[in-house]
């Protein structure tokens, strides 16, 4: 009997064969060059990128290929601004028709549409009841589909500001789980986000345009206050990403200390600078104003928003041709769930029409991301040692960016998840 035990443990501890496959295409994109490959040959093992060589290399005879031909190769991309708990279409109040955990679960449509537009990562920067760092959770076991997730659970705020509730009346007595005022609280908060998943910090500096009773350009939180939250994220090894459009909440958020600034409005000159000094990197989403223009009103957004909306956005674009040329590091971030999902490489053709280049703005979405996320050794690229994770398109992307806009094929971890045969 003890032997047979004995046999059992040592058959089931011994480690799986590891599975290896290889991916063709015409050509692929290396971010991190800038150039073209042509003809590669990518082997990937167990899910991460082992070997890039050049069609003709002598293979197994047992060997797995996939070859996207007539194809182009890049990396996954990356948005680094995502509410995969939010729909465009259900605005303001309507909202309240529905139960807590709906939300969850329109998640996870979500996020498949994400993964199939082609973004393979993306970073939720604020959701209820840890609908982000649930969905991340089913996606990592295998019981839903979608990108990887940087989550950031409940953001951060002041009372009364953008990240509070804000829309509803003193006799609800709510108010936003993640609130706090004072050096102090707002250390705890952050201590209770990473406690329950986050992987991310996000706070709410300034105003925003889709809370009641606040002003984009309104600063919310002190310099010592944000001083504080980006101390205490880095000490647990996270990153803080902060809302702000306002020009004086941006500079007190990079003076405090913030990784990344989220959306950058109403940046001014000096903040422009401030940003350049000190490697901040900016998230701009210039894109999701076409749909919340065009189809706000429909789905229940408030005028008082679409009113914020209107006065900002050509500010914001204005200002990311500016910052751009400026020398700030940016990154992708589409604000989706202002939008629908499904729609967010639109934002692609922004991009280049206020100032990147092609080349320029895949950057954003794949090797800038990575490099603000500090995942470099992980996504951003097709390079050995990173995930297997890979887009194809059909035409040149570094001619023509809005190819992105239909990803043919998408590959996560070397599995194709779409464009198979």
């Amino acid at each position: 009997m003890h032997r047979f035990l004995i046999a059992v443990c040592l058959i089931s501890t011994a480690p799986a064969a590891a599975k290896t496959s290889y991916i063709t295409a015409d050509q692929m994109v290396d971010v991190l060059t800038g150039k073209i490959v042509e003809k590669p040959l990518i082997m990937v093992t167990d899910g991460r990128i082992t070997a890039i060589g050049k069609q003709g290399a002598a293979l197994p005879k047992d060997a797995e290929v996939t070859d996207f031909a007539g194809k182009t190769l890049l990396p996954g991309l990356i948005d680094m601004h995502v509410h995969l708990d939010s729909l465009a279409e259900i605005g303001g109040y309507n909202g309240l028709q529905y139960t807590d955990s709906f939300w969850g679960v329109a998640a996870v449509k979500n996020a498949r549409e994400m993964l199939l537009a082609g973004f393979t990562m993306v970073r939720n920067v604020g959701s209820a009841n840890y609908n982000d760092v649930g969905l991340k959770q089913a996606i990592d076991e295998g019981y839903a589909i979608g990108p990887r997730i940087v989550p950031a659970a409940y953001a951060l705020g002041a009372t009364g500001g953008h990240c509070d509730e804000t829309y509803l009346p003193p006799s609800f007595n709510r108010k936003g789980v993640a609130v706090g005022d004072g050096v102090q609280q707002l250390r705890q908060r952050v201590r209770e986000q990473r406690k329950y998943g986050a992987e991310v910090i996000k706070v709410c500096a300034t105003g925003g345009v889709f809370s009641r009773n606040t002003e984009p350009g309104q600063q919310q939180l002190s310099v010592e206050e944000l001083t504080a939250i980006a101390d205490e994220a880095h000490q647990w090894g996270l990153k803080v990403a902060a809302h702000a459009h306002g020009a004086d909440g941006i500079k007190a958020a990079i003076r405090g200390g913030i990784d990344t600034i989220e959306h950058a409005s109403l940046v001014d000159d000096e903040g422009i600078k401030l940003a350049v000094e000190r490697g901040t990197y900016f998230s701009m989403d210039i894109f999701n104003t076409d749909y919340t223009q065009a189809e706000g009103a429909k789905n229940g957004v408030l005028e008082d928003n679409l009113r914020k909306d209107r006065e900002i956005a050509q500010i914001q674009r204005d200002n990311f041709r500016k910052a751009h040329k400026a020398g700030v590091k940016m990154v992708f971030g589409s604000d989706a769930g202002v939008m629908p999902h499904a729609t967010a490489a639109g934002q692609f053709k922004y991009l280049v029409q206020y100032g990147m280049t092609p080349l320029q703005a895949i950057q954003a979405a794949t090797r800038n991301a990575a490099q603000a996320l500090g995942r470099e050794k992980d996504v951003g690229a097709i390079a050995v040692g990173r995930y297997g994770d890979m887009i194809a398109v059909s035409g040149d992307p570094l001619s023509d960016v809005r190819v992105l806009e239909k990803i043919d094929v998408v590959i996560k971890g070397g599995a194709v998840v779409k464009g198979g045969k």
